[in-house]
């Protein structure tokens, strides 16, 4: 692209150059794996009746092997809202398929859990490792070989990263990941954060929270603030993984069945067997992976994508590291501002002009990459169109040339920020993220006597007992992916918030995640090295100054650490199924390379 950002293209080609060797071994795979399963003749008689002995009508053309047979890859469950819409997508993805003379089969499913329900709770401990654990089962479906291509069910935080991951591994097919889209808009975000806060200083009680919460996460469908699940559907679209606009069309919709059909028919036409092969492999390249940063930066997307992209990117040969980020961090406006970084949540992002928008405006200002392979014929540019309906016909159109809301969508010369507010911030106490386009400019800057704590439920105690009712940074540590499998520490957020309004200067330091729905509070967050095996923060003490500033890209104390010993943390706690996780927080890597034990064993 000729206009493409310098910027951009220096930080692609390091990562090219970078990835040379560990891409090219991917690739090899690829061809290999390709080669050797190009269809289902490999497997004997007895292999292939069992692969479509409950196929039914389909049996004789499964059998018949010149048939395209698609495997469905599913995160369905009927607890978690976002999930819940995919119980009947099988039967009507097997119609669609049907429709173009294709199969297809469930493959296998996968865990699919819910932050919202486990958060501040045992729970949490187990999900980070659910990205790996549905890695593993994405690779236990596919290892079958029955299929020419792969429909991949999932939607939320951990689900996409880990349905990626383990669908790259087998590159060779052809991928399209289906969503099922966001519920309808509930209550306003600034009641719910007003009662959550209300709460949390004890003056509203449980029953009128939990009506709060019931008006605001109500129905089928994700959750409508712009966390780390529908960061993922965005990154989806700027990699060119979904039907284009698929992202936010809500469920139950015409509109959503058809964006359905459409991906299903498109899936067919890009395996071995017909003209348009596309295989997995080729579509996730260095160049999409920057598109997914910059997409992420323009629109102040979940910090839980500095974990979950570099572990993406991995599965895919492809190294990448938070100086990346923050480098295309310079030079990326921020040019959408959804809940929790504005007031209008997906809903009314998309209303406002969506992905079709955000893709337009970054392709135009070559700020992302136009010349990747895509699911779309058209390549990254047709992302730039909206999916409708004519006279039930889908169809796509131009992205509008004026933003319906501009509290949440700008352009590129008139955005918001001049910069996508993800911020790698050093020095003495390690490496972290900061996202800067959640808080105000004046509070980059936090110094102030720390206080530490070794597990989040204190931090709670603390506060309510008015022992953090000053200026404070806020330091939870031994919450890295060794020491409890990295927890999001999402209800600090209330607390540490009203502390902020009381007018004190707070922060927070952790080597734990906080949610995509955290903001307002400045915090350095996925600290790394972690605490656990003797990392800066294993040295800090109560009182000691410490310095967290976005302006300047540091995080520091002017304490002398140098004479300290490490605190030893307690024994990890079991119970809530954590002991089985055992295994992967012995051997995770670090959060800077994705946090995950499975890619360290293999060398990935």
């Amino acid at each position: 692209m000729s206009n493409l950002s310098p910027v951009v293209a220096r930080v692609t080609d390091r990562i090219i150059e970078r990835s040379k060797t560990s891409r090219a071994q991917y690739l090899d795979l690829a061809a290999h794996e390709a080669d050797r399963h190009s269809d289902r003749g490999f497997l004997s008689c007895s292999n292939l009746a069992h692969g479509f002995a409950a196929a039914g009508d389909d049996k004789t053309a499964i059998a018949a092997g010149s048939t395209i047979n698609l495997g469905i890859v599913t995160a369905y469950n009927d607890m978690l809202s976002a999930h819940q819409p995919y119980g009947r997508y099988p039967d009507q993805m097997k119609l669609f398929a049907r429709e173009i003379g294709a199969t297809a089969q469930v493959a296998g499913g996968v865990p699919a859990m819910c932050d919202g329900v486990t958060q501040g709770f045992p729970g949490m401990e187990l999900s980070l490792f659910s990205r790996d654990t549905i890695a593993l089962s994405t690779a236990v479906a596919l290892s079958h070989a029955m299929f020419d291509g792969m429909a991949m069910l999932g939607i939320c935080d951990k689900i996409v990263p880990g349905l990626v991951i383990g669908a790259l591994r087998f590159g060779h097919l052809p991928a399209v990941f289906i969503p099922a889209g966001p519920m309808p808009t509930g209550i306003s975000n600034k009641e719910k954060q007003k009662v959550r806060q209300l709460y949390a200083e004890g003056k509203v009680g449980r029953d009128d929270l939990l009506a709060s919460e019931s008006a605001s996460y109500h129905s089928p469908g994700t959750c409508t603030f712009y966390g780390t699940a529908n960061s993922n559907q965005m990154m989806m679209e700027m990699m060119g993984l979904h039907v284009p606009g698929a992202a936010f069309v809500q469920p139950g919709t015409p509109l959503r069945q058809a964006l359905t059909r459409a991906a299903v028919h498109r899936l067919a036409g890009m395996t071995r067997k017909g003209n348009d092969y596309r295989p997995m492999a080729r579509i996730v390249d260095e160049k999409a992976i920057v598109n997914a940063i910059v997409g992420l930066l323009a629109t102040g997307g979940s910090t839980n994508h500095a974990i979950h992209l570099p572990a993406m990117a991995r599965a895919a040969g492809i190294v990448i590291d938070w100086q990346d980020f923050d480098e295309l961090s310079g030079v990326v406006p921020l040019i959408a501002r959804v809940y929790p970084n504005g007031s209008g949540d997906v809903n009314h992002f998309h209303e406002a002009g969506g992905m079709a928008w955000v893709v337009r405006e970054l392709l135009q200002a070559g700020l992302a990459h136009a010349d990747i392979l895509t699911v779309a014929e058209d390549g990254m540019s047709a992302y730039a169109r909206e999916p409708l309906l004519t006279e039930s016909t889908l169809a796509w159109k131009p992205a509008a040339t004026v933003s319906g809301d501009e509290t949440i969508l700008r352009t590129v010369v008139d955005p918001f920020q001049s910069d996508g507010g993800m911020r790698l911030v050093s020095g003495n106490l390690g490496r972290a993220i900061f996202k800067t386009s959640a808080v105000d400019k004046e509070r980059w800057t936090i110094e102030a006597p720390c206080r530490v704590f070794d597990k989040q439920e204190a931090v709670a105690q603390a506060f309510k007992a008015g022992e953090l009712d000053r200026d404070v940074v806020v330091v939870v540590r031994f919450q890295g992916p060794c020491a409890n499998g990295m927890p999001e520490l999402h209800k600090l957020t209330p607390p540490l918030g009203v502390l902020q309004d009381r007018g004190h200067k707070v922060a927070l330091v952790t080597d734990g995640r906080m949610s995509g729905a955290s903001g307002k509070v400045p915090a350095a967050i996925h600290v790394s090295p972690e605490a656990l095996g003797g990392g800066p923060l294993a040295l800090l003490r109560d009182g000691d100054v410490v310095r967290l500033s976005a302006d300047e890209g540091s995080l520091s104390t002017a304490a002398d650490l140098s004479a300290r010993a490490p605190t030893t943390p307690s024994a990890a706690e079991k119970g809530m199924g954590r002991e089985l996780f055992t295994l992967l927080r012995m051997h995770a890597g670090s959060a800077e390379r994705g946090g995950s034990a499975m890619l360290e064993a293999a060398g990935l």
